[in-house]
């Protein structure tokens, strides 16, 4: 057996020649779902619809990305990581010029189901490749890797909204897709200079209908959207939705459970129960903090008076404390205690949200330390939970266990729109602000029990030991 290489990842191998187009193609799909936020109201106006027709444009790039993301996973396994993240970004690009030219709200509708497909190609490709390297050059988990990727994340997720702001204020809603041209153009020069080519595929698969399991997509991409729906309404739920996604997932289970080279391998999934509770707890970490970070701006804007300025100036440290955090985290390489402490700080913020009114004396103070407590518990899951990931996910499934990741991501945030509902009801108050740090409690109450009671969850990455074989751990 060959020695295990001692560099560390952050040498050559993962230079920024490699790393950049990765980096850079990962964060487009979360600065779209963002950005967009801002033009909704000139988009209205320009076609004459009203804000929940515009609201689509939200809602149709996050349900093709849940969708979109395993089965980009599943195409990058049967034809390569390289070429699926190269076909990505071309179809962001029609995506982009698509909206940019739209003559009618139909045609933007399109465009963002483009821009939704095209971006979700670039996370599970990328964490395919970064495997891939990590395993060819024997150099274990590439933890700072895996680390400037939640930074990435964070900082395009905090951004994506003054970014937009900016673009749709100086250029019109229409900036808002055509920035994506010469976004993909920089990410597809970089991307095919950078990144060695994928070897041939191998035509093992035979008929190429059946190794990519259209069935297995449909069934998948039903029930997800079936489910998504669901959440997406919970103040008047419909109960015949949450049927639908229960049989259409059943039904999935059991054809991709019997057939040889299916979308997502359930069998190994049924198997591998740390990383089924690893994608809990990244369904659960998501609701606690989009339900604390977004109901707790609607608070500050209308149940305590401040003003969106304000706000923004209360959530600047959410960023900078994650940021600083994961990039901490990466180089240590942690993963277990970061966990747990991201979730004790979720109990934190509940529990601060129990104290706080609009008569607070310390009001500005009680929110900082709040939005201090957010920055915590995402700084600290977030590299944590991929490492996990990484470590769990055999090799040869990773690209497809990345993007069932981002689905996940996907509930979670979904999920926490109707939660913010429920406990506000009609009008922001005091008492559903309370109520709301009771359910974020809660949820850090879970996030905690599930981590502390999970043995498999490793302490370390530990970057010195090779990956490419790691076994699927039993339960």
């Amino acid at each position: 057996m060959a020695p295990i290489k001692e560099q560390s990842p952050s040498g050559r191998q993962f230079g920024a020649r490699f790393t950049f187009p990765l980096l850079l193609g990962s964060t487009l799909n979360p600065i779209n779902s963002s950005m967009i936020a801002t033009g909704l109201v000139g988009i209205a106006a320009d076609f004459h619809t009203g804000p929940g027709q515009a609201a689509t444009l939200v809602s149709v790039l996050y349900l093709c990305s849940a969708v979109m993301q395993p089965t980009m996973g599943k195409l990058s396994t049967l034809f390569g990581p390289r070429r699926i993240f190269l076909i990505g970004i071309g179809v962001l690009f029609i995506g982009g010029a698509i909206g940019a030219l739209a003559p009618a709200f139909g045609f933007l509708l399109f465009s963002r189901a483009l821009i939704g497909v095209g971006t979700s190609a670039a996370y599970p490709t990328a964490m395919a490749l970064v495997r891939r390297r990590a395993d060819e050059q024997r150099i274990g988990v590439p933890s700072r890797v895996l680390g400037n990727f939640s930074i990435a994340s964070q900082i395009t997720t905090v951004f994506g909204l003054p970014i937009g702001g900016v673009l749709a204020g100086a250029f019109g809603w229409r900036a808002l897709f055509l920035v994506n041209l010469p976004l993909a153009i920089i990410v597809f020069v970089f991307a095919f200079r950078g990144i060695a080519r994928d070897p041939r595929p191998s035509n093992e698969s035979g008929n190429i209908v059946t190794a990519i399991d259209l069935p297995g997509i449909a069934l998948f991409a039903a029930g997800i959207v079936a489910l998504l729906l669901f959440l997406s309404n919970l103040t008047s739920p419909n109960w015949w939705l949450l049927a639908v996604a229960a049989i259409l997932l059943a039904v999935f289970v059991v054809w991709d459970a019997k057939i040889e080279r299916p979308l997502i391998d359930v069998r190994m999934l049924g198997r591998n129960a740390p990383l089924q509770r690893t994608y809990l707890r990244q369904t659960i970490i998501g609701l606690g903090i989009y339900s604390a970070l977004y109901g707790a701006s609607q608070w500050m804007e209308q149940g305590a008076g401040l003003s969106p300025f304000s706000v923004g100036l209360i959530l600047l440290p959410l960023s900078a404390v994650s940021i600083v955090l994961a990039r901490i985290n990466s180089n240590k390489g942690w993963i277990r205690y970061p966990l747990i402490g991201g979730a004790v700080a979720l109990i934190l913020t509940g529990a601060l949200i129990l104290l706080i009114d609009h008569t607070s004396n310390i009001l500005v103070i009680s929110l900082i330390a709040m939005t201090i407590l957010f920055g915590v518990s995402n700084g600290f899951s977030g590299f944590a939970n991929q490492a996990a990931l990484y470590l769990q996910a055999p090799a040869e499934e990773i690209a497809v266990a990345a993007g069932l990741y981002r689905t996940f991501g996907y509930i979670g945030a979904i999920f926490s729109a109707s939660l913010i509902g429920i406990v506000f009801g009609t009008t922001i108050t005091d008492a559903g602000f309370h109520r709301l740090g009771w359910v974020i409690l809660g949820i850090g109450a879970a996030s905690t029990l599930l981590t502390v009671f999970d043995q498999h969850i490793p302490v370390l990455a530990q970057p010195d030991k090779p990956t490419a074989k790691t076994p699927v751990p039993s339960p």
